[in-house]
């Protein structure tokens, strides 16, 4: 009997649907879209797991169309956890759990065009991050990029996933160190940020807590250094995992519309957002979740690790086609 070929042959929609959930797959390692839901309103039990469900299956997933306000998202955030207040992120003093990035031709974006997982330098770094669009958006440019941390460590060679597996890595709030100018009582400032936020070091490969998943978790705006490495050894080595973000397969481009919200998981992902729309307007308000202990793996042995970009089974022509004439 023949059966028939799944849908994914034909460039139909990959879509699943849980208590009036809808979550329509749009990248290959990471991204959906989700719809069915209204985040001004109490999201049901089972709608929360369909969506928590979907956070950890795609890694980052969008709702559209959500004209909701700071409570509504501050709300859907703690749905997740614990919301946490960033140290140097613009926000007010009545929420300051609320981040508000109002870019504009007198306040251009600073330091997030970096690839980099939210806030790496606390020793419980964030587990997920809610950004939600305003009315107030480039008519052209201001997109975010993603890339599957995961999928980025399944694409490094055997012998490289086995070398960096066990390792750790040192971070550091290094790029907000511009915010203190020079004189000695901001020295003195810095010093005291210094004291409450010291370097953390963490696993250059993590283990998700839920699915089990491998991924790297190294970025290179705050990670500064493989522990007991030489320095000249470090550089090379967070070079060369630090390129794993710059292949197309691994990446997610986002593209902003009004009241669109997009969480990501910063467990296993990282993120760029595109500094090209200056001087037009950007408006973004911004909640985040707080994680818990980073846990790596062990060292790997050659049977437990693999290379993929894309899986090609045997008897597929792994070449497309091409051939010595």
């Amino acid at each position: 009997m023949n059966e028939r070929a799944p849908a994914t042959l034909h460039g139909k929609p990959i879509a699943t649907e849980t208590a009036g959930v809808t979550v329509t797959k749009t990248g290959i390692f990471l991204g959906a879209e989700i719809s069915g839901v209204d985040l001004r309103q109490p999201l049901s039990g089972p709608q929360f797991k369909a969506i928590d469900d979907a956070l950890t299956e795609h890694a980052l997933i969008v709702f559209r169309n959500q004209n909701i306000s700071s409570d509504n998202l501050m709300d859907f955030g703690r749905r997740f956890g614990e919301l946490t207040v960033h140290p140097f992120a613009p926000n007010e003093g009545a929420a300051p759990a609320l981040i508000k990035f109002r870019n504009d031709e007198t306040t251009p974006p600073f330091g997030t065009d970096v690839w980099h997982s939210d806030e790496t330098f606390r020793a419980e770094p964030p587990m997920a991050t809610a950004l939600c669009a305003k009315d107030d958006i480039p008519a052209v440019g201001g997109d975010t990029m993603f890339v599957s941390m995961a999928a980025a460590f399944d694409g490094l060679s055997d012998r490289m996933q086995q070398f960096v597996s066990g390792l750790e890595a040192v971070h550091d709030f290094k790029p907000f160190k511009a915010l203190f100018g020079t004189s000695e009582e901001e020295r003195r400032k810095l010093q005291s940020f210094e004291l409450k936020y010291p370097p953390q070091i963490h696993p250059v490969v993590r283990v998700h807590p839920v699915s089990g998943r491998k991924a790297l978790f190294v970025n290179p705006q705050f990670t500064i250094a493989i522990k007991d490495m030489d320095e000249r050894e470090s550089k090379v080595l967070l070079d060369t995992l630090f390129h794993q973000m710059l292949i197309p397969e691994y990446q997610y481009r986002h593209h902003w519309t009004p009241h669109a919200i997009a969480m990501w998981d910063n467990r296993q992902t990282v993120h760029y957002a595109v500094h090209d729309y200056y001087p037009q307007r950007r408006y973004m308000e911004r909640v985040t979740i707080k994680g818990g202990p980073v846990t790596g793996v062990p060292r790997a042995d050659a049977d437990s690790v693999r290379k993929i970009k894309f899986a090609v089974p045997d008897g597929v022509d792994r070449y497309g086609g091409h051939k010595v004439h």
